[in-house]
């Protein structure tokens, strides 16, 4: 198994507590947003399984899966939904989204 899907993982089990208080504020985002965060993990895995050109796509559909996920803390953030995200947190969603570029090319 890649570091990385322990690394999504971790990043999913961080974001619970964001997630619940979006869910609060605006039930859309927090299901946009668990639908990414969810899609990057099963990506990941599924480019595990994967050969060739199909899974650099899997990997490059994580990794855009992982930024959507990013961008929906962001929205959040700037609509006052929650008021911060870990730093701890931030470094590892670019640090993964660093790994699935790579894997991706």
């Amino acid at each position: 198994m890649l570091k990385v899907c322990g690394e999504v993982l971790e990043v999913v089990r961080g974001l619970r507590e964001a997630m619940g208080a979006i869910e609060r504020r605006d039930a859309d985002l927090a299901r946009q947003m668990r639908r990414a965060a969810a899609s990057v993990a099963l990506n990941v895995a599924e480019a595990q399984g994967s050969r060739g050109r199909n899974g650099a796509l899997r990997f490059s559909t994580a990794l855009g899966s992982m930024r959507e996920t990013k961008a929906c803390l962001d929205v959040a953030l700037a609509m006052g939904h929650i008021e911060a995200v870990s730093v701890q947190t931030a470094r590892k969603i670019d640090g993964i989204c660093g790994s699935l570029y790579r894997l991706s090319h």
